[in-house]
């Protein structure tokens, strides 16, 4: 014998009828021409942006292989070239005198080549250049050879206690230096990479 009952079913509580929803049927209207390609879009430039955020690591990676690595530029008494010690003897050339030296240094040296009167940096940026035998920007845009560290050592030798943020700028700039000073801090560098190369 069926338990269902074959009259509608009442509620128990109120005692009416309750109606059942009608069946839904689900709208299948076609997504417009216009909505579509705005969705389109969107996914193919959301993936392009996934694909530049990848490829960014990499890039600066890249940059980094091509001057060495960072971690190295403060380590003293690295190998030497002669390609750094004619850095540091044609900087020396390029300020001969205090009248060819720059003491305003903003380590822009499109003006100081101008005038042809460098401050420290862009000396040994010009005498990099010569060096490795390119002018071009690109090429000479590592500032960290070890000759240039090798001054920057000097000038944190030369200015004890003192918080410099770009030691050869700011060591140009100081008030109470002198071309003399200019001068020895190149000397020292030369003297330092000369006598490694001698021990190699």
């Amino acid at each position: 014998m069926s338990l269902i009952p074959s009259v509608p079913f009442f509620g128990l509580i109120v005692g009416r009828r309750i109606s059942l929803p009608p069946k839904v049927t689900p709208l299948r209207t076609p997504m417009p021409r216009f909505a579509l390609l705005v969705l389109t879009a969107c996914c193919v430039v959301g993936c392009a942006s996934a694909k530049s955020q990848a490829q960014a690591p990499a890039s600066a990676v890249q940059s980094r292989e091509k001057f060495g690595d960072p971690a190295q530029y403060e380590t003293r008494d690295l190998p030497v070239s002669d390609s750094d010690l004619r850095t540091l003897e044609r900087a020396a050339e390029l300020l001969a005198s205090e009248a060819r030296w720059n003491r305003n240094d903003d380590r822009r040296c499109a003006d100081d080549e101008a005038m042809d009167k460098r401050s420290l940096f862009c000396a040994l940026q010009r005498a990099s250049a010569y060096a490795y035998g390119s002018h071009e920007s690109s090429r000479v845009a590592d500032h960290r050879r070890v000759a240039l560290q090798e001054v920057r050592f000097a000038v944190e030798e030369a200015t004890r206690g003192r918080e410099l943020e770009h030691r050869l700028m700011d060591f140009n700039n100081l008030p109470d230096t002198t071309f003399a000073d200019i001068q020895r801090v190149l000397a020292k560098a030369t003297t330092r990479v000369r006598a490694r190369l001698s021990a190699d």
